[in-house]
C-alpha cells in the first residue's frame, strides 16, 4: 500500500503467494505467477510461456492419490509450482524436483522454504533427462503438461511432442527408474483413436516389470476438448478471426491423427518382480472419497494376494466384507426374490458390482471367521446346491469381490 511517501513508496507483488491446507492440517504456502494461482478450465487466461501454474484441481487430485508410505527417496518430474514436492517431504527422506522451466524451480525452493519444509534436490531438465542412470526411486510423481495440441505452444501446459506422446513416454520410462515396490504415479491424457480401442492403447504404455491400474475418469470429443484448452489460454477473448483459425488447426491435426475423442485419468504404477505383472484399465467417471493414496495402495497389495492364491488357496481362506458396504436389491415391488443384488462402497472409489444371490450371501457372512468353502457349504445346504459345483464356480466371483476391494483376506 502507499507508506504516505508518494510515489516510490509503493510495494508491487511479483509473485502470488497463498496459503494452502495439508491433508494432516498442515499450513503451507504455495506460490506462483500473479493470476496464475489456479489453472483449469476458468482459463488463467496467459499466454506467457514459462509462467508458473499455482494448485488447480489436478494438483490436488493427484496431491490425493498419490500413496504416502514413508520412503528414501521421491522424484517429483515437472514440478511447477512444487506442490507434489511439498507433500513428498512430509513422508520421503530425499525428494528430487526437475522442471523444464528454471523459474518454476525458483519457485519451488521458494514454496518448499516459505512452508517450512527440507530443501528438495532441484534440477532443470525435460522429463528424465535430469536424473542419472544410476538413480533409482520408491516413489515417482509427475502432472506432466499433458494437453494435446497443436504446436505446444505453452510449455507449463502443452506436450511439445506429437500427440499423447508425451504422456506414454513418461509412463514407459519410469519403470526402469522405480525401486522393487515402488509406485510411479501421473495424471494423463491419451487419444481415442479411430479403429483402436483405448485400453489396449494405454496397456501398449505399461513398462515391462511392472504392475498398472489406470482409470479413465473423464472422455470428451475433439470439439470439446479444444474449446476447453483454447479457452483456458484466454484465446476467446482474441479476435474472431484468429480463433476461429487456432480453433480450425486443432481440429485438423486431430482429424490427421484420426483422434475422435481424449480421455483424462489416473496411471499407477508400481514395480513388481512377479512373472506375470497385472494390467488393469477401466472407466470409472463416478465420484470418489480423496484422499486415494491408501486405496491405491491395497489395490496392488489384493493383485499380490490374488496372485498368491489359486482357487483351492482361496476357498481355504478366510474373508471380511470391507467397511461401510451396503447391499440393495433390485426387483419388482412384492417379487419373491430379487431380480438382482447390487453390492456398494461407501469408501475409497465408492464402486459399485451386481452379485447373484450366492455372491450376496457370501458376503453378507463373511466375518473372518469361516473359510470361504465352509460357507459355500453352508450355502449349498441352504439352497439345495451341490456343494462341488458350487465350489467349482464361485471362486471366480470372490476374486473379483476381493479384486474390487468389496471383500478383504481376513488376518
Amino acid at each position: 500500500g502507499d507508506t504516505g511517501g508518494g510515489a516510490g513508496g509503493d510495494l508491487v507483488a511479483t509473485v502470488d503467494v497463498r496459503p494452502y491446507g495439508g491433508p494432516d492440517g498442515e499450513d503451507w504456502f504455495i506460490v506462483s505467477d500473479l493470476g496464475c494461482a489456479v489453472g483449469g478450465a476458468g482459463g488463467i487466461g496467459s499466454r506467457e510461456e514459462g509462467v508458473v501454474l499455482g494448485v488447480g484441481g489436478a494438483s490436488t487430485t493427484l496431491a490425493g492419490i498419490t500413496v504416502r508410505t514413508p520412503v528414501t527417496t521421491a522424484l517429483d518430474l515437472g514440478t511447477g509450482s512444487g506442490i507434489q514436492a511439498l507433500h513428498a517431504t512430509r513422508h520421503a527422506t530425499r525428494v528430487t524436483a526437475t522442471d523444464v522451466n528454471p523459474r518454476a524451480l525458483h519457485i519451488t525452493a521458494l514454496t518448499l522454504a516459505l512452508s517450512g519444509a527440507p530443501v528438495a534436490d532441484l534440477r532443470e531438465g525435460s522429463l528424465f533427462e535430469p536424473v542419472r542412470d544410476d538413480e533409482t526411486y520408491d516413489l515417482i510423481v509427475s502432472n506432466p503438461p499433458f494437453v494435446i495440441s497443436p504446436g505446444a505452444r505453452l510449455t507449463y501446459r502443452d506436450g511439445g511432442m506429437g500427440g499423447d506422446d508425451l504422456c506414454r513416454t513418461l509412463v514407459r520410462q519410469a519403470g526402469e527408474r522405480l525401486n522393487e515396490g515402488g509406485f510411479a504415479q501421473f495424471l494423463a491424457n491419451w487419444q481415442h483413436v479411430e479403429g483402436e480401442d483405448w485400453q489396449d492403447r494405454l496397456r501398449s504404455w505399461v513398462p515391462r516389470g511392472c504392475d498398472a491400474w489406470i482409470v479413465q475418469r473423464e472422455v470428451q470429443d475433439v470439439t470439446q476438448y479444444a474449446e476447453l484448452w483454447l479457452r483456458d489460454a484466454g484465446d476467446h477473448r482474441a479476435d474472431a478471426v484468429a480463433y476461429q483459425a487456432r480453433y480450425d488447426a486443432w481440429l485438423d491435426e486431430f482429424e490427421a491423427r484420426k483422434v475422435r475423442a481424449v480421455g483424462f485419468g489416473w496411471i499407477a504404477l508400481r514395480r513388481t518382480g512377479a512373472a506375470e505383472p497385472s494390467i488393469t484399465v477401466e472407466e470409472w467417471p463416478h465420484p470418489v472419497e480423496q484422499p486415494l493414496g491408501d486405496t491405491v495402495r491395497a489395490h496392488f497389495e489384493r493383485l499380490d494376494y490374488l496372485r498368491g492364491h489359486d482357487d483351492a488357496a482361496l476357498l481355504a481362506g478366510h474373508f471380511r466384507l470391507a467397511r461401510e458396504v451396503v447391499q440393495e436389491q433390485v426387483g419388482l415391488p412384492g417379487a419373491e426374490d430379487p431380480e438382482h443384488v447390487v453390492l456398494r462402497q461407501n469408501r475409497g472409489m465408492r464402486r459399485a458390482t451386481k452379485v447373484d444371490t450366492v455372491g450376496a450371501g457370501f458376503a453378507g457372512v463373511c466375518d473372518g471367521t469361516l473359510s470361504a468353502g465352509r460357507i459355500l457349504d453352508a450355502i449349498a445346504q441352504l439352497v439345495g446346491e451341490d456343494p462341488v459345483l458350487l465350489r467349482d464356480r464361485t471362486p471366480a466371483q470372490i476374486r473379483l469381490l476381493v479384486q474390487q476391494g468389496f471383500l478383504e483376506p481376513a488376518g
